[in-house]
C-alpha cells in the first residue's frame, strides 16, 4: 500500500484528489496549516512549506508526494515559490520519498514565457534538486468549481451584459476539467513509467479565451453574449477591470492575464498511453462545474 502525501489538501485540485486516491487504495495524508480545521478524507498533518522544519515530520514514511502548492497571490510569489520548492525538495529526500508529483503548466520552453508560467517551470526543477524523482503534469486552465481561471471566466459571462476585452481572447488554450487533472494526478502516483517525466494534459479542444468565454455564456445563460476586442488594453488595466466585476483580487488577476498571451496547447498526448481514457469536453467540463456550484452550500462570502 502507498503512503502518499498529499499537499495544498483543502485547495482547488488538493480537496478532491485525496478522495480520489483513497478511493483508490492508497494511504493519504492531507497536509494543510491547520489541521485542527480538516475535515476530509484522508490523515490530517499539520506543516507549511516556508517551514522546513515542519516538512520533516509531515513527510516521514511517505511514499509519494504531490505538490499542489503556490503563491499566485502574493506579489513577490516566485521568489516564494522557489524557495518552498527548495524546502520540500530537501525534506523529501531527507524523508526517503521516491516519487514527487506536480501539477504545473503549459507553454513551450522556447517560447517568452509570463512570470507565472516561468515561476511553474522554474519550481519544476527546483523539486528534483535533490535526488527525488519529478513527475510534471503540465496543464492551461482547469475548468472546475472554485478554480481561479474558470471563476473568472463564470464571473464575466454572469456579471456582464457585454465585454470589452484585449486581443490575448484570440489566443489558443487547450482547457481540462478538474475531473480530468484528478484521474491523471491519481494514475501516476507510484508509477514507475512515469518517474522523471513530464507530461502534458489537456481537454480534446484547442480554443481561444473568446470561444471559451463564448461557450460558458451559452451554456450558463442560453445566450452569446457581445464581445468587442480593442488592440490595447495593459494587463494592470486588466486585473483592475477583473477585480471590480469579480471577486478575483488583482495580483492574482495580473499573474494570470501576463499568461494568456502565451499560446498553452497540447503537443505531446503520451499520458494517454499511461493513464487511458477519454478527457471531457470543454462544454461538459462547464456544465459539470456548474452543477457542482449548484449542489454545494451558499456561503455568505460567495458574491458571484
Amino acid at each position: 500500500m502507498t503512503t502518499v502525501l498529499v499537499t495544498g489538501a483543502t485547495g482547488f485540485v488538493g480537496r478532491r484528489v485525496v478522495p480520489a486516491l483513497t478511493d483508490a487504495g492508497h494511504t493519504v495524508r492531507a497536509m494543510t496549516r491547520r489541521p485542527e480545521d480538516y475535515a476530509g478524507t484522508g490523515e490530517p498533518v499539520g506543516a507549511d512549506v516556508d517551514d522546513p522544519a515542519s516538512l520533516a515530520e509531515a513527510l516521514a514514511g511517505a511514499d509519494v508526494a504531490i505538490y499542489l502548492v503556490h503563491s499566485l497571490d502574493d506579489p513577490d510569489f516566485e521568489r516564494k515559490d522557489a524557495q518552498a520548492a527548495r524546502n520540500f525538495s530537501r525534506a523529501a529526500a531527507d524523508a526517503g520519498v521516491r516519487q514527487i508529483v506536480y501539477l504545473g503548466g503549459l507553454g513551450a520552453d522556447d517560447e517568452h514565457l509570463s512570470a507565472h508560467l516561468r515561476s511553474r517551470r522554474e519550481v519544476e526543477g527546483l523539486l528534483g534538486t535533490d535526488g527525488v524523482p519529478v513527475t510534471t503534469l503540465r496543464a492551461a486552465i482547469v475548468v472546475g468549481d472554485g478554480g481561479i481561471s474558470w471563476e473568472i471566466t463564470r464571473q464575466l459571462v454572469k456579471n456582464l451584459p457585454a465585454m470589452v476585452v484585449p486581443k490575448w481572447v484570440h489566443t489558443l488554450s487547450q482547457p481540462i476539467a478538474i475531473d480530468d487533472v484528478v484521474r491523471y494526478l491519481v494514475g501516476v502516483v507510484d508509477e514507475p513509467a512515469a518517474l522523471g517525466r513530464v507530461f502534458e494534459i489537456g481537454g480534446p479542444e484547442q480554443l481561444t479565451y473568446l470561444e471559451m468565454m463564448q461557450v460558458a455564456s451559452e451554456v450558463a445563460g442560453g445566450r452569446r453574449i457581445p464581445i468587442v476586442t480593442v488592440p490595447v488594453l495593459t494587463p494592470r488595466l486588466s486585473s483592475y477591470w477583473l477585480a471590480l466585476v469579480t471577486d478575483v483580487d488583482a495580483t492574482t488577476g495580473r499573474n494570470l492575464i501576463d499568461s494568456m498571451s502565451t499560446e498553452v496547447i497540447v503537443r505531446d498526448t503520451s499520458i494517454r498511453d499511461l493513464v487511458p481514457g477519454d478527457p471531457l469536453t470543454y462544454e461538459q467540463s462547464v456544465r459539470r462545474a456548474l452543477a457542482d456550484r449548484q449542489a454545494r452550500p451558499s456561503s455568505a462570502e460567495d458574491r458571484g
